[in-house]
């Protein structure tokens, strides 16, 4: 990641030049390396373009950060292999990105990099964050159905006898602004910062509204950051909580939330004695024993959102997410009953949140038709009968869909002819038996009395198609590079 001029460095070049080599080849300057790179980088892209035709579905996941002043969008691509069914990942782009972050240059940025490796019919979906301007961009550039497209043509159309003028300056000015111009795949938007978003602000919300929690959290998290402040900005303060503690304190950051319930996870280790022992020596408020309890409960209800977000923001399909939030809400509501009244509504609040933040995926048809077509999962993770069988009638209907068409007997042409018709009319035979016909119940009924390896789906090609449809999308849109 040095820039490339570091090969022209006397001192680089000394360092190299002591490294012992089978030929005394002479270490490349900075033009000469710079040509090799782009080389390489020609024969790669060169590589990847033709492999990606040989793929029918694609996802992308897109995101903006800002490094040094400059802003940049990185896009990476993920797809299922049609022969060994493994998920495969490359980062297709990393672009300066010059003005405002506007939705408008969003979506003309993603844009061009999915037609640039000629995508855009390809790709079933792009996964961002939930931040408006990316949000927006989907909105505004949804892609535009033929139908519609016949429609606009027919009223935009002018009659033999109709003279319009136009003003020229205006049609090249709002060419590049029209919002046809663009077409976007379908938006998802990323789990794990959703999950974030339930972690901070939905319970947060939840515990500084309620009576019985408002006051305790506010204490024992305001004693939590003087510890933090206190040792990350004073080297003797961090000597004196390793010399009573016997370990670190881990500092929080603001844009992960995992951080900072492993900063209260650590406090809530001390025990009660040393932690006020601490306090007392760097001269801050000791925690009561209602603060300390107060953490302990916090850890042992936020525990099962930090598993979930360690498997989504992992490189996960996307059918692991229905059944991932099925789990999560299930282990929530499960550590209920080892609550006190500070924290007993706050597994509700949790599940509350999830529901209405995943409302639009907990029965999205292909969020549904992801989770059945993963072996691993199929429909085990669905604890209702009556939902279980509904997404099974789902399956079904969508083998029906993609399963190729049987040829019809009645296209075959016939090896008697006319002269030898009535020959055969004489003769009185058994019907000879219909060949088997496709039957989408059977393959799903087969399908989920298989085993959960991912190789099986060979045997089910239907559900292949399924599968490589709808989990090349991932959960998250973890950033790459």
């Amino acid at each position: 990641m040095l820039p490339i001029n570091t090969v022209d460095s006397p001192s680089f070049r000394a360092i190299i030049k002591k490294i012992p080599t089978s030929v005394n080849a002479e270490l490349p300057h900075r033009t000469t390396f710079t040509s090799y790179l782009e080389k390489e980088f020609t024969e790669m892209e060169r590589n990847l373009k033709a492999a990606l035709n040989e793929i029918d579905f694609v996802s992308t996941t897109a995101d903006i950060w800002t490094a040094n002043n400059r802003s940049y969008m990185g896009v990476t691509l993920h797809w299922i292999s049609r022969t060994t069914l493994e998920r495969h990942k490359v980062a297709l782009a990393c672009r300066g990105i010059r003005g405002r972050h506007m939705y408008d240059v969003i979506g003309a940025e993603i844009e061009n990099i999915h037609s640039s490796y000629g995508l855009l019919n390809k790709v079933v979906a792009t996964v961002t964050d939930n931040g408006s301007n990316f949000v927006k961009a989907f909105q505004v550039y949804h892609t535009v159905t033929e139908s519609d497209d016949e429609t606009e043509e027919e009223e935009s159309t002018p009659k033999d006898d109709d003279v319009t003028f136009s003003d020229l300056s205006e049609i090249l000015s709002a060419e590049n602004e029209s919002d046809g111009q663009l077409s976007l795949p379908p938006h998802h938007r990323c789990a794990s910062h959703t999950i974030n978003i339930i972690c901070t602000r939905d319970v947060e919300k939840h515990l500084t509204t309620n009576a019985e929690s408002r006051a305790v959290y506010r204490s024992s998290t305001a004693k939590c950051t003087a510890l933090w402040t206190k040792s990350s900005r004073s080297t003797l303060a961090s000597e004196t909580v390793e010399e009573i503690s016997k370990r670190k304190l881990l500092i929080p950051t603001s844009t992960r939330w995992n951080s900072f319930f492993d900063a209260v996870k650590r406090i809530a280790e001390i025990p009660t004695g040393e932690l006020n022992t601490l306090c007392t020596k760097l001269g801050l408020k000791c925690f009561k024993d209602q603060d300390y309890q107060f953490l302990h409960e916090y850890c042992m209800a936020m525990k099962p959102l930090t598993a979930e977000l360690d498997i989504l923001q992992d490189d996960c399909p996307y059918g692991t997410l229905l059944p991932t939030l099925e789990v999560l809400m299930q282990k929530t509501q499960a550590v209920k009953d080892d609550l006190s009244r500070m924290t007993a509504g706050l597994p509700d609040a949790i599940v509350q949140a999830i529901q209405t933040r995943f409302a639009g995926v907990l029965d999205d048809k292909d969020a549904l038709l992801a989770a059945a077509s993963c072996p691993k999962f199929k429909l085990r993770w669905l604890r209702d009968a009556g939902r279980r069988e509904r997404v099974k009638q789902l399956l079904t209907a969508e083998c029906c869909t993609t399963a190729p068409v049987a040829k019809n007997p009645a296209s075959v042409p016939s090896a008697t002819t006319s002269s030898s018709q009535g020959e055969m009319d004489f003769f009185t035979f058994e019907a000879e038996p219909e060949e088997e016909t496709y039957s989408a119940e059977k393959e799903v009924m087969d399908y989920l009395m298989s085993g959960y390896d991912l190789q099986i789906l060979h045997k089910f090609s239907s559900i292949k198609t399924i599968l490589k449809h709808s989990n090349p999308i991932k959960c998250s849109c973890g950033a790459t590079f």
